[in-house]
C-alpha cells in the first residue's frame, strides 16, 4: 500500500510540474496494472516524460542532487574501491573518490537503501564518507556495464593502446566510445589532472615524442611523456569534444568543453596552438568549487579585511585588480563580487570569455557577441539599469574612459589592469589616456596580487634562518628566530607545498591621495603618503607570512621582488 502510496505521488508530482497530464497519468496507471513496472519507467517507455526529467523531479522533492550520467567520466580509483558484483546488485555506480577528503561519491537510483549504504559503509571503513547523488534508472545500468567492462587507468590504457590499433573514425563520437582506449585515455588524463588540482594541462608535440605536463599551484611539471604515435590520436578526441575543425592544422582554435569530474561540473577552456611539430594544446581547467572562494576563507590577515571591507562600502568608483597573468585576479573580483552578490543589486559583467557562470549575475562574454567589445559593452549595459559592473581587463583609452564614465555616473566598477604593483596603476592609466583629474575622486582602491605556494603541514622543517636570509626579513627578522622550508612528503606528492595563498597590497584612495594624483605626484611622494595611511608592500606582506611559517622565504622571493629590501 505504501509503495502504491509512493508510486501516485511522482506521478501527480509530475502533473503538478506540467511534466504530464492526468489523462497520460491514468493510461500509465492503467498499463501498470497488467505489469510490475515502476511507474517512472512505464511514463518514459510510453513516451509521455524523460528519465532526466524524472530523475531531476525525485531529486527535488527528497532534497538531494541530481547527475546526469551521460556527462561523468569514471574514475578509476573510485571504481576499485567497490566490487563490480556489488555494484550490479545494489543498482549504485561509484563516480568519484577525494583522497583527501575520504569521500566516495555514489549515483543511485535509491538513495533511500540503507541497507545497501550500511553495507558499503562497512566495506570501506569508518573513514571514507559516502555522498549519495541520485541518477536515472534507465542510465545506470548502462553506465555500470560501460565502466566496469574497460580499462580506465592511464597506465592500462597505454598496454592496451600499444597491443592494438587506433580507430580515428571512432574518435570522432558514436556508438560506444569506451570501446576505443583513445578516448578513455584523454578521459584518464582530465580525472587525473582535476584531482590532482591542476589549473592547465599541456600537450607539448616535441620531434619524437609527446610531453604532457600540468601546472599545479602555479608551476608546470611533467606528468607523462608518450610516444609520438599518441599525438594524432589525442589531439583528434581533444578537439573533437570540444568542437573544434579536426581538419584545420595550421591556424590557432579556440574551443570549450563541459564534463562532471569527481561528481562535480567542470569546464575547460581549449587552445591549440600550431608549431614545427604539431598541435600544441592547453586546457584550461575552470573548477568552479576550486575557484571561486569566499573572502573568509581566503586566510587574509584582519587588517586586510577591514580594508577591503572599506573599498566595498563605497557606493561609486572604480575597484582595480592588478598582477602578471596567473596571479588570481579574476578569482579576486569574483570574491569581491560574492560579498555584495544578493537580489538587491543588479550586477552585470563584461569578460573575454565568461569563465564561470554565476547566479544573478548578467554575465557577457565580449569575444561571442557580434560587434561587441569592452567599451560598447560597457556603453550598452549603462542602459541596463546596473548597480555593479564587472569589466574584465581595461586595455586600451576608450575601455577605460568608458569605465570611467560608468564610476562618475554613480556605479561601482571592478576591472583589472596590468602592472607590477597598486602605485604602478596611476601611470598605467596616464599612459592608456586617462587624465590625473578624472582618476582623483574615482578610484576606490587598488589591489595588487600575487599568489605563492602554501608549506605542507606534514612535512614542512624549521630552521635557522642565514644572515643573506635575515637582511631579506629586515627589521622583522627580530621577530624569526627561525623559519620554515619545504621537504615532501605522500600529503604533498613530495613537493614540500599544498595549495595556494594570495599575498595583497592594498591602496585605499582618500582625499590627500587624491590630491596627490591630481597633480601628478611622484611615485616616491605618492608612496610616502600612503605609507603613513598603513599602506604595506607584497614585499612587506610576503615576509609577514614567511614569519608566521605559512610560506618559504625561496617561494615568496619567486614571486615577489625582494630585492629592495637588501639595499634597505
Amino acid at each position: 500500500m505504501s509503495e502504491q502510496r509512493k508510486k501516485l505521488r511522482l506521478g501527480e508530482l509530475l502533473v503538478q510540474q506540467g511534466l504530464i497530464t492526468k489523462d497520460q497519468l491514468a493510461i500509465s496507471l492503467a498499463e501498470q496494472r497488467n505489469s510490475n513496472v515502476p511507474i517512472g519507467r512505464l511514463l518514459v517507455r510510453l513516451g509521455f516524460v524523460t528519465e532526466t526529467a524524472i530523475r531531476d523531479i525525485m531529486a527535488r522533492t527528497v532534497g538531494q542532487e541530481s547527475i546526469d550520467l551521460g556527462q561523468v567520466i569514471a574514475d578509476p580509483e573510485a571504481l576499485s574501491l567497490v566490487p563490480e558484483d556489488f555494484a550490479r546488485r545494489n543498482q549504485l555506480l561509484p563516480i568519484a573518490f577525494d583522497p583527501v577528503d575520504q569521500v566516495l561519491t555514489i549515483a543511485t537510483t535509491d538513495i533511500f537503501n540503507v541497507v545497501a549504504l550500511d553495507q558499503l559503509r562497512a566495506m570501506l571503513g569508518p573513514q571514507v564518507e559516502l555522498k549519495a547523488q541520485l541518477a536515472a534508472e534507465a542510465q545506470l545500468g548502462d553506465y555500470i556495464d560501460q565502466f566496469y567492462g574497460h580499462e580506465l587507468s592511464v597506465d592500462g590504457i597505454l598496454t592496451e593502446i600499444e597491443t592494438g590499433e587506433i580507430d580515428y573514425d571512432s574518435l570522432q563520437g558514436g556508438g560506444d566510445e569506451y570501446t576505443q582506449p583513445m578516448v578513455r585515455l584523454v578521459n584518464a588524463i582530465l580525472v587525473d589532472s582535476v584531482k590532482r588540482g591542476a589549473s592547465d594541462i599541456h600537450f607539448e608535440p616535441e620531434y619524437a615524442f609527446l610531453r604532457i605536463r600540468y601546472r599545479i599551484d602555479g608551476v608546470l611539471e611533467t606528468v607523462r611523456s608518450l610516444h609520438k604515435t599518441y599525438m594524432a590520436g589525442i589531439t583528434v578526441r581533444v578537439k573533437v569534444v570540444s568542437e573544434m575543425n579536426i581538419a584545420e592544422t595550421r591556424a590557432p582554435q579556440d574551443g570549450r568543453l563541459s564534463l562532471t569530474l569527481n561528481g562535480r561540473p567542470v569546464d575547460f577552456r581549449v587552445s591549440t596552438q600550431p608549431t614545427i611539430y604539431g598541435e600544441n594544446i592547453v586546457l584550461r581547467v575552470l573548477d568552479r568549487e576550486k575557484s571561486i572562494v569566499n573572502l573568509d576563507r581566503m586566510n587574509l590577515s584582519k587588517t586586510t579585511m577591514a580594508k577591503l571591507e572599506v573599498m566595498l562600502s563605497r557606493p561609486e568608483g572604480i575597484l582595480v585588480v592588478t598582477g602578471p597573468t596567473g596571479s588570481g585576479k579574476t578569482t579576486t573580483l569574483y570574491s569581491l563580487l560574492a560579498q555584495v552578490n544578493d537580489e538587491t543589486v543588479n550586477i552585470m559583467t563584461l569578460e573575454d570569455p565568461v569563465e564561470y557562470p554565476l547566479t544573478l549575475m548578467r554575465q557577457t562574454s565580449v569575444s561571442e557577441v557580434a560587434k561587441m567589445d569592452f567599451a560598447n559593452g560597457i556603453r550598452s549595459i549603462m542602459r541596463q539599469d546596473p548597480d555593479i559592473i564587472l569589466v574584465g581587463e581595461v586595455r586600451d583609452k576608450e575601455t577605460a574612459e568608458m569605465a570611467f564614465r560608468a564610476a562618475m555616473t554613480g556605479h561601482q566598477v571592478f576591472t583589472t589592469l596590468h602592472t607590477n604593483s597598486a602605485l604602478g596603476a596611476f601611470p598605467r592609466l596616464l599612459d592608456i589616456g586617462i587624465q590625473p583629474d578624472i582618476m582623483a575622486g574615482n578610484i576606490i582602491g587598488i589591489i595588487a596580487q600575487r599568489l605563492v605556494r602554501v608549506l605542507c603541514t606534514h612535512c614542512k622543517e624549521a630552521y635557522a634562518p642565514s644572515p643573506d636570509e635575515r637582511a631579506l626579513l629586515g627589521a622583522a627578522s627580530d621577530q624569526a628566530s627561525f623559519l620554515y622550508r619545504p621537504i615532501g612528503c605522500k600529503h604533498c606528492g613530495n613537493k614540500g607545498y599544498r595549495g595556494r595563498t594570495p599575498i595583497m597590497e592594498l591602496l585605499v584612495m582618500d582625499g590627500d591621495l587624491d590630491e596627490l594624483v591630481a597633480r601628478r605626484a611622484t611615485a616616491k611622494e605618492l608612496r610616502a603618503e600612503a605609507v603613513t595611511k598603513g599602506f604595506r608592500s607584497l614585499a612587506e606582506e610576503g615576509v609577514t607570512r614567511v614569519i608566521e611559517g605559512v610560506t618559504s622565504l625561496a617561494e615568496v622571493a619567486r614571486t615577489v621582488d625582494l630585492t629592495s629590501r637588501i639595499r634597505n
